[in-house]
């Protein structure tokens, strides 16, 4: 059968119309479904980068509470290490200081052990006043200053010490050994804090015995009390005048740093 012009045109429209239908309802749908998985995606990106942040955030902030923790232990550790050193300086120079006066002592007993033979023959007496000038002739007198001398020398035992000086410096007021057993009486008062005390024993030997060999160490040893005493202008006074007096004696030398520090 064979289709005329006309039939032909109309069964082609037909085709054309069924074709253009199927085509816009096939792409209709695409855009509805493609749209929200988008919006969920980047809602939970959103979320997990601000979980990110504080998990950030609190990391930073434990590393920082850390680090002044270990601030905080090691400031402890080196002020604890500047008292331990403090101690060790005061007791260093506290050493020193009694080493110091030993040798002094053993000097000065060695030289007025040697002055009565370098002055006499041995073939002669010995003349007592001039022994008396430097070591007394009375036995029982030496025993007791000796034996309260190596108490402190020897045997170490200062608290002892103190009531013996006192007894000795009671028995001999006018002993050779005055000045020394008064200076080393102050000096155990002094190691122990008793700075009244001690102040009276060194202003005794610089009144009193003015020609004693101590009464340099007694003129430092009173510019310390009042330096301990917070009197910074006796303190300076005694200084001063223990350079005036004895300008080359080892406790000028002494005095000398201690007073610069007191003037700046």
């Amino acid at each position: 059968m064979k289709l005329t012009l006309s039939n032909r045109a109309v069964l082609f429209g037909y085709i054309l119309t069924a074709s253009t239908s199927v085509v816009l309802a096939a792409q209709a749908p695409v855009i509805d479904v493609s749209s929200r998985p988008i919006t969920n995606q980047n809602s939970g990106s959103l979320t997990e980068q601000l979980a990110s942040v504080e998990r950030k955030l609190d990391s930073r902030n434990q590393a920082q509470v850390n680090i002044q923790r270990q601030l905080d232990d090691l400031q402890t550790q080196v002020n604890e290490l500047r008292g331990v050193t403090e101690l060790h300086t005061h007791q260093l120079s506290q050493v020193l200081e009694r080493q110091r006066e030993l040798y002094q002592e053993l000097d000065r007993r060695v030289s007025e052990a040697l002055k009565p033979t370098a002055q006499m023959p041995s073939a002669i007496a010995v003349n007592s006043s001039t022994v008396s000038k430097g070591y007394s002739n009375n036995l029982t007198e030496n025993e007791a200053y000796d034996k309260v001398l190596n108490m402190v020398l020897k045997d170490k035992r200062y608290e002892e010490a103190i009531p013996e000086f006192r007894s000795f410096n009671q028995a001999y007021p006018n002993s050779t050994y005055a000045p020394n057993s008064h200076y080393w009486l102050g000096q155990l008062l002094f190691n122990k804090g008793k700075l009244t005390e001690a102040e009276q024993e060194f202003s005794l030997v610089v009144k009193q015995f003015k020609d004693s060999s101590k009464r340099p160490d007694a003129l430092l040893k009173l510019a310390m009390v009042a330096q301990q005493q917070k009197n910074a202008n006796k303190a300076k006074q005694l200084y001063r005048q223990l350079l005036t007096e004895y300008p080359d004696s080892t406790s000028a030398q002494l005095a000398k740093p201690r007073l610069d520090n007191l003037t700046q």
